[in-house]
Parts: structure tokens; sequence; C-alpha cells
């Protein structure tokens, strides 16, 4: 009996970016359904009663919630293809600390560029920056952060990529000048397949997100 997998999802979000390329780079075919986040399925508000929130894998009607675990979580049930984590110990630990600096560093700092001005959009900027250079110290000369096989980190950063153009145009700053290794490895990146087709183009991104900043404003 095949395994069934539903992807609760909705297509600007990095954190379903995550999950998508997850499964993309282990080959497995499952049924994405996109939800209304302003107006939720019972089937999401049923498999994510807690947080609410968007993505959910349902592995043979189990659900699994937040992209950093789910993604672990395809890892060790699809061990046999693809790994995102590395066998070592040390090595899995390093790996799971900085995408677990990046799930909390990355996008409510990113929101707070795009999202807001004066001296909290500043603030922001600087903050991004920080975070921009630690990763680019962490990344070195190699290939991906876990050296020269794609694998966790990768994925729970390389999402961000399709926010630069935002963040540059509404924070006014290059991220290509400022971290052109960061802007080098998202490039190498998206030229894996399971990358490119899971990530929307940056101008896209900016249209919604523009949309969503001038909603917020309205409320």
């Amino acid at each position: 009996m095949a395994d069934e997998v539903v992807l609760l999802d909705f297509w600007p979000s990095p954190f379903g970016m995550r999950v998508r390329i997850a499964l993309a780079e282990k080959g497995i075919e499952y049924e994405g359904r996109e939800e209304n986040l302003s107006n939720k399925s019972s089937l999401l508000l049923k498999m994510n009663p807690v947080n609410k929130q968007i993505p959910v894998l349902i592995h043979n009607g189990k659900p699994i919630s937040e992209s950093l675990i789910i993604v672990q979580y395809i890892d060790e049930v699809w061990s046999h293809e693809s790994p995102l984590l590395p066998s070592d110990p040390y090595q899995r630990a390093n790996a799971r600390f900085w995408a677990d600096y990046i799930d909390k560093k990355i996008y409510s700092t990113g929101k707070l560029v795009w999202g807001t001005s004066g001296e909290v959009q500043e603030q922001a900027k600087n903050e991004l920056r920080d975070s921009f250079k630690l990763l680019e110290g962490e990344l070195g000369d190699k290939i991906y952060f876990g050296g020269d096989k794609f694998g966790l980190v990768d994925v729970a950063l390389i999402p961000f990529y399709s926010w630069f153009y935002t963040l540059e145009t509404a924070g006014n700053f290059s991220i290509i000048e400022e971290f052109p290794r960061l802007v080098t490895w998202a490039k190498r990146c998206m030229q894996r397949e399971s990358v490119s087709k899971s990530i929307p183009d940056q101008y896209k991104i900016y249209d919604f997100l523009l949309e969503l900043k001038k909603k917020i404003q309205l409320q």
C-alpha cells in the first residue's frame, strides 16, 4: 500500500517552501492543498488545532506541524533517498542549531524590514545584516552549509531568497554587494530542480508582500 501524503500549504510561505523542497529532494509524490489563511479549512483546524498554521504534512492520516520538524520527519521516514542531515552526531547537531537560528531570526526580522519604516525598520535592517554576516561566516567557502551536500540548513534558508528583492527595495540596500557569498550560494541552490520548482519568483513575492502590507496598514 502506497503512502498517502498531503501537504496543507500556502504558496508564498517560506515555511511551506521548505517542505516542498524536502519532498522534491526525496522524490515523494504528494497532494498539495492550498489554504486560504483568512478562511482556514476545517481540515487545517483539525490537523493543527494548537497553532492553526501551515504547513501541515499529513502522512497516512497523521499530521506533522512546524516546517523544520516536518523536514526532519521527511528525512527520517524516507531516509534511503538524498539524506538532508549528516550521519555524524556533532554535524547533525550543528545543522539543527543553524536551522533553528534561521527559524528564529530571518522571518521575524525580514518582516520588519519590508513591513515597517523609520527607526524600527533601520534597526531591523541592521539586525538582518548581522544575521546574514553570521550565516556567510558559517557558509565560508563551502558549496552548501553542510559541505558538498545540500542539507537541512540550505532547506531552512533558501526560501528566503524569494524575499531578497523585497528586502532590498524596502530597506534600500544591496544584498548582493554586501553578502556576495550568500547570493552565490542561493543561485547555486536555485539550480537544483527541487528548489527552483518550489520557490516563487522574487517579483511575484514582492507584489504579494506589497498587497499584504497595504492590508495590514488598513486594519
